[in-house]
């Protein structure tokens, strides 16, 4: 069975740093493109960064600069380093996956993806 847990979230302060994991079970992280977004209170969730299966990478203009996402196969981890955090970024974060081998790019669009983890909270406080 397919399953994505995310890890790494809690509580920051202004300008501090987190790194989000998402580790992958029940499947080979290699051959899909991962996603990351995330939902605050009242809003629609967003597409934060993206890694295709061949390493493009894609991130939502506010983050370009301030998170980095990486993925290593061998430990079937994609991972969301966040650093310079701002109340902003106050927001569950979820990480997807989309079958997309030998893909070269990737997409922040919700609906390209179809498998979800359960999300872990991120707070940054003032």
């Amino acid at each position: 069975q397919l399953q994505l847990v995310e890890s790494g979230g809690g509580l920051v302060q202004v300008g501090g740093s987190l790194r989000l994991s998402c580790a992958a079970s029940g499947f080979t992280l290699a051959n899909y493109a991962i996603g990351w977004f995330r939902q605050a209170p009242g809003k629609e969730r967003e597409g934060v960064a993206c890694i295709s299966s061949r390493g493009g990478r894609s991130y939502e203009d506010s983050v370009k600069g301030r998170l980095t996402i990486s993925r290593d196969n061998a430990k079937n981890t994609v991972y969301l380093q966040m650093n310079s955090l701002s109340p902003e970024d106050t927001a569950v974060y979820y990480c997807s996956a989309t079958w997309t081998p030998l893909g070269s790019s990737c997409r922040r669009d919700s609906y390209a993806y179809d498998s979800w983890g359960q999300g872990t909270q991120v707070t940054v406080s003032s």
